[in-house]
């Protein structure tokens, strides 16, 4: 009997047959509360009516249209809508279909504009799957682990990581800025290096925001250098953060965009945003895909951007994340195994540690899989898996909020 690979691992047990908005509903018509959003890729949550509608409609016009090929109407109307929300200097845009993909477009641009081999990226990051993401990514082992030889030109800096250090932001940025000129002195010289690879939250790596004073001064030694400054917004874009785009928080605009996840409310869909200077430098017939930019897949990207527009969801995104924050916080204070919670807008991480400090995924694990059995859906992250992070839609309400806080605040009470 044919069967999924074995490699697969559920974080739920949950066999859904529909959903709606944050809701979610099994066989047997139980329904959860999803706090995963498909690892924050359903954006204006199940089955948003508007998305469903722009993507039927398209269905019976034009499924797929291979861009290079023929042009199509969705693809021209999304680029011309993606002004409204990028950044000014960011007027060139290259589409593909996963997170992964359009990492690897951003390197290949930095790589051809720049005639430099070398690309720095910063410890605890995950940019893919692929042999070239992952040698990039470092929040965990397995995504490289038995995959040797790596791409090579790769090094890895420091990400000011206070709760790891055990230090200030202050002292954590200091160290990682400063580590950062090490690097750029001993192992990937300033004439040799691309590009700085960033996310501006940590994902995978633990839900750990940067700071404005390390992207300052991310972009004061890149303006310096020549080097470009790429931001991986692949999980934090689309309103995920609190506002539109998480660099936005911190005043510095990168280079290269990455983008992917929320953008097309579970429809695939990725793609980066450069400077028309910038993007012309990419080799002919380096930038491509069959599948990229398909005209589902845009119209569901552009009823997604009429969503979050319409409905306020960035806004929404901001003030439903400083009331789940403030709620977990309120769990943390009463339980010492919660060392830390953290993030910004609907991307917030509980970093469990044991007794001696040292970080718990077998308590966070334990504690994520007893708020699933009470009907809340989350998912672990950090390099010990001792993080359990809420990334919920964006349409998210106060009282589905207060339901959540709710059954955490329970789950955690019967594991700990």
């Amino acid at each position: 009997m044919t069967q999924l690979s074995g490699a697969l691992k559920q974080a739920t047990p949950v066999l859904a047959t529909h959903g709606q908005g944050v809701n979610l509903y099994d066989e047997s018509g139980r329904r959860y509360l999803d706090f995963t959003a498909g690892i924050g890729v359903t954006s204006t949550g199940h089955c948003h009516p508007k998305v469903v509608a722009a993507a039927q409609e398209q269905v019976g016009k034009l499924i797929h249209a291979q861009y290079t090929t023929v042009m199509h109407q969705p693809l021209l109307t999304l680029v011309d809508r993606l002004g409204e929300v990028l950044p000014s200097s960011l007027d060139r845009v290259f589409f593909a279909n996963s997170g992964s993909e359009a990492v690897e477009a951003a390197l290949r641009l930095a790589r051809q504009a720049t005639a430099r081999p070398n690309i720095v990226v910063f410890h605890g990051g995950f940019h893919g799957r692929t042999v070239a993401t992952a040698s990039l990514t470092t929040s965990h082992t397995r995504y490289s682990a038995g995959f040797a030889p790596l791409m090579s030109g790769v090094h890895v800096s420091p990400f000011p990581n206070p709760t790891y250090y055990g230090w200030s932001v202050e002292q954590a940025t200091e160290f990682a800025l400063k580590e950062l000129d090490h690097t750029l002195q001993t192992l990937s010289q300033p004439n040799e290096t691309a590009a700085f690879l960033v996310e501006p939250v940590l994902g995978e790596g633990g839900y750990v925001p940067g700071n404005a004073e390390f992207f300052a001064g991310l972009r004061e030694r890149a303006d310096k250098h020549g080097i470009l400054l790429i931001f991986d917004e692949v999980q934090t874009g689309w309103g995920r953060t609190g506002k539109f785009w998480a660099q936005e928080h911190f005043g510095v605009t990168p280079d290269i965009l990455v983008t992917a996840k929320g953008i097309g409310s579970g429809f695939p869909l990725s793609g980066i945003a450069a400077s028309a200077a910038l993007m012309e430098k990419v080799w002919p017939g380096s930038q491509g895909g069959t599948y990229g930019a398909n005209a589902v897949a845009c119209a569901a990207a552009i009823a997604t951007l009429d969503v979050i527009q319409e409905e306020k969801l960035v806004e929404n995104s901001a003030a439903r994340g400083a009331q789940l924050t403030e709620a977990l916080r309120a769990t943390a204070a009463r339980h010492s195994a919660i060392h830390d919670v953290r993030g910004l807008g609907l991307m917030i991480g509980n970093e469990f540690r044991d007794a001696d400090g040292n970080p718990d995924g077998a308590t966070a694990g334990a504690v994520q899989k007893e708020a699933a059995s009470r009907g809340l859906l989350l998912l672990n992250c950090g390099p010990w898996g001792e993080v359990v992070r809420f990334i919920p839609a964006l349409v998210v309400n106060e009282q589905e909020v207060e339901e959540a806080a709710k059954l955490w605040n329970e789950a955690v009470d019967a594991v700990v």
